[in-house]
């Protein structure tokens, strides 16, 4: 075990409490949907905070006062332009620790200690940390891209509560990373002038990993927009089609299996032992099997030809 280890697991991390109740909460809401339909909670309310664009018009008659806090699904861009700025901002900020040895702002030094930040000495994790935030950077804008490029957006809609948690969600992660840094600033001056020496073989497979769970995402997406336009590339309809190819062959919401795929590979470059990350992969699990269950049952319900070899997120599992 790495000498800081024993610090970061005694540390009383309020990001981890966090994680930990997010994670319990969608675990508890998915087990309730694979019991028999009759033990669900019948609380409209309830089914209007889980589900979102085709399940939610595919769940329970809506009444029309949860219409009323309904948000249009494309502002699923604004969620991305948070986390550019903002993560973009913690990005700069580690970056001018790191390597001009300038100390975080007062605010965010406060908030990342309450938050419960790392106390430790650790030139491997305020490398793996440096990374995952890169990547996180990137995958927000990539993703943000998409929505604007590759995505096709109907009429679908969100609730305003799961819409102002996404506002949230990204802010949050991006602490939680930048949490992992050891808060002295000069000793991250002194790690960053050495860097690239503290690079390790989990580093290397971490960022083969993203890249491979974000190329696939992408085309994933590509094939999912695709459905709606027509050779030329132009949107010729907005309705739901079976998508095939990659890896729908293998289940109903690739989408979100490589999303869950980005989330591990960055838990791979902390080095596999960090629990504050373990536990943001674990929510990040539970949410998307989720939301990968809920569209595999509006698949079946809408296409009688629906091929019954595919599952929802787990290849020939789940």
């Amino acid at each position: 075990m790495a000498p800081w280890a024993g610090a970061e697991l005694s540390t009383l991390n309020l990001l981890r409490v966090l994680w930990l109740t997010l994670a319990t909460a969608f675990l508890l809401t998915l087990l309730l949907h694979l019991v028999p339909a009759g033990l669900l909670p019948g609380c409209p309310l309830f089914q209007d905070l889980i589900r979102y664009g085709k399940t939610k018009r595919a769940g329970p008659q809506r009444p029309a006062a949860c219409r009323v806090f309904d948000v249009p699904k494309r502002y699923f861009s604004h969620f991305y332009i948070i986390s550019v700025v903002w993560n973009g901002f913690l990005l700069w900020c580690l970056t001018q620790s790191l390597f001009l040895g300038a100390p975080f702002p007062n605010w965010l030094h406060g908030l990342l200690r309450i938050l419960g930040a790392a106390q430790f000495q650790g030139g491997e994790l305020a490398l793996s940390a440096f990374l995952v935030l890169v990547f996180l950077w990137l995958h927000s804008l990539r993703r943000l891209f998409e929505c604007f490029y590759v995505s096709v957006f109907s009429n679908a809609v969100i609730h305003v509560v799961q819409y102002s948690f996404g506002l949230v969600y990204y802010v949050l992660v991006g602490l939680t990373v930048l949490s992992q840094v050891p808060l002295d600033g000069r000793n991250v001056y002194v790690i960053g002038k050495n860097l690239l020496m503290q690079a390790r073989w989990f580093h290397i497979l971490g960022m083969m990993m993203f890249i491979w769970s974000s190329a696939h995402q992408y085309k994933c997406h590509v094939i999912l927009g695709n459905l709606r336009k027509n050779k030329a590339g132009v949107v010729i309809h907005c309705n739901h089609r079976i998508p095939f190819g990659d890896w729908f062959e293998y289940v109903s919401s690739p989408n979100y299996l490589a999303e869950l795929m980005i989330y591990i590979s960055m838990a791979v470059t902390f080095g596999f032992h960090n629990v504050t990350w373990w536990l943001v992969v674990t929510y990040v699990f539970f949410n998307q099997a989720l939301a990968a269950f809920l569209n595999h049952q509006f698949y079946k319900s809408q296409f009688v030809s629906y091929p019954k070899h595919r599952k929802a997120f787990l290849p020939f599992l789940f």
